[in-house]
């Protein structure tokens, strides 16, 4: 058959609400058991388009996208290829898809598991727009399998190398905007992209991912320390602990915690408990690699004043919002995220810590409040982007929080438990997960504003409201 894709002008979206419109005329009627015995309903379902979701789910979720938006994008293939009833099953690991060809005909079910996930906002990029492409009839099956084959083997805007100094920029940018000066982010950098080649010679030789991330913290770690006791000999007032707070915020899992909440908010409740273990699972390692060193150090003399720990505090001097922009674009590049965004990337980097900084020095606000309201501001603009650009809205979102990562706290946490406080420790590290819920919880409330006042789905899926918000209501 030939391809759609010669058609002229814009995907219109009159064209996608009829495509929502003929979606929820078909798919979320209640079934009969009269209705599955009808022979005139029996369509046999086409493997190819089945084999086609079920890749494309699986390439979605290993690339690092959410378990809703992988979901409604199968569903919009599931209609653009005609297959009859169709339900879909995303978990953490495993992706599935059932259709039913109806009367006596038994359903055909397809699975796969995800066992290797890459984060690859560039390849989740291009499968939204392969997906939007086909949910709005501009991509015949042939095409869209070529297509997929295309995805799949295309390399990555940045080479291998530029990723792994991804990692070491997002810890230089969080130094300057702790105040550690240039010495200090060189030496930042450095140290935490040895510790990421360190957890990537452990991942080719099969060590489990807890230990990958807790050699890299403690790697990057133990290079602060030994800056900060030749800083401390030699009085040369370095702020080396800066060091330790940037490799912190280049290990904390931000995306997982925002996709956590996501995934609960949105009733997938089984993937959204995965994700967010997964997240205390690598805080465990980071906490376990930095811990260790700061312990060591400690009982070895070298001095860990409290008072003067790194902090960027409220600052909204040129250099501290140099380092949030940076921290922001540096994230997006070791995320695979396509170039053309990291201007935009790194604007609401800056736009979030101003929100957060502006309100603690006007309003006195307390760091959760101004955590909060920075994400809402952020989830609102990233999905208000995502929906204009027909993108996914991730790649905006993670990346734009990392200013607000809470590194720091959580460094402070851990130097205060090995000097003995234990308590203010605990309550340090207890405040450090308050505002990583609050990040999570901030963009993904933006991103319900948003969708409470626009029409359409996610990815062009033929479906406006979201079935979890159905059910809770009962059914009316």
């Amino acid at each position: 058959m030939p391809s759609k894709r010669g058609r002229s002008g814009p995907p219109s979206e009159e064209i996608m609400l009829s495509r929502m419109r003929d979606w929820r005329a078909e798919h979320e009627r209640d079934l009969t058991p009269d209705d599955l015995d009808d022979e005139q309903d029996v369509k046999l379902p086409d493997a190819r388009a089945i084999n086609l979701i079920l890749r494309v789910g699986e390439l979605m979720l290993a690339s690092g996208e959410s378990t809703e938006a992988v979901s409604e994008s199968m569903l919009s293939l599931s209609v653009a290829f005609d297959l009859p009833r169709s339900e879909v099953s995303v978990t953490f690991t495993t992706i599935s898809l059932s259709t039913h060809p109806g009367g006596d005909s038994p359903p055909v079910t397809g699975e796969r598991v995800v066992r290797r996930r890459t984060l690859d906002y560039f390849r989740v990029n291009e499968l939204h727009t392969l997906v939007q492409e086909a949910a709005l009839g501009l991509l015949e099956l042939e095409d869209a399998n070529a297509r997929l084959e295309q995805i799949r083997r295309a390399r990555m805007p940045y080479p291998n190398w530029l990723i792994a100094v991804g990692f070491g920029l997002i810890a230089s940018s969080a130094s300057l905007m702790v105040g550690g000066g240039l010495i200090v982010a060189t030496v930042a950098f450095l140290a935490t992209v040895l510790g990421d080649r360190t957890a990537v010679f452990l991942a080719n030789r099969g060590v489990a991912e807890f230990y990958q991330m807790a050699a890299a913290a403690l790697v990057a770690s133990s290079i602060g320390v030994a800056l900060l006791w030749v800083s401390t000999t030699m009085d040369l007032g370095l702020q080396a602990g800066a060091i330790i707070t940037g490799n912190i915020m280049a290990l904390l899992p931000g995306r997982p915690l925002v996709s956590s909440l996501q995934d609960g908010i949105s009733g997938s409740y089984v993937s959204a408990a995965a994700r967010l273990l997964e997240t205390f699972f690598i805080l465990g390692a980071i906490v376990s690699g930095v811990g260790a060193v700061a312990y060591t150090a400690v009982r070895l003399g070298v001095n860990m004043d409290l008072e003067n720990l790194p902090s960027a505090g409220t600052s909204m001097e040129p250099l501290v919002l140099v380092g949030a922009a940076g921290i922001a674009m540096a994230f997006a590049i070791s995320l695979a995220v396509p170039p053309r965004m990291l201007p935009l990337i790194g604007c609401m980097g800056v736009m979030i810590w101003t929100i957060y900084a502006g309100l603690r020095l006007l309003l006195e606000a307390p760091p959760v409040v101004g955590t909060v309201a920075g994400a809402v501001a952020v989830g609102v603009v990233g999905h208000w982007l995502a929906r204009r650009t027909r993108r996914p809205v991730l790649p905006y979102l993670i990346p734009s929080i990392a200013p607000l990562l809470p590194g720091s706290i959580l460094y402070r946490g851990l130097i205060e438990i090995t000097q003995g406080t234990a308590v203010a420790g605990m309550l340090s590290l207890a405040e450090a997960i308050m505002v990583a819920l609050a990040l999570g919880a901030g963009v993904n409330l933006g991103g319900e504003l948003v969708r409470a006042f626009q029409r359409g789905g996610l990815a062009g899926a033929g479906m406006r409201g979201r079935p979890a918000a159905r059910r809770t209501r009962g059914g009316y």
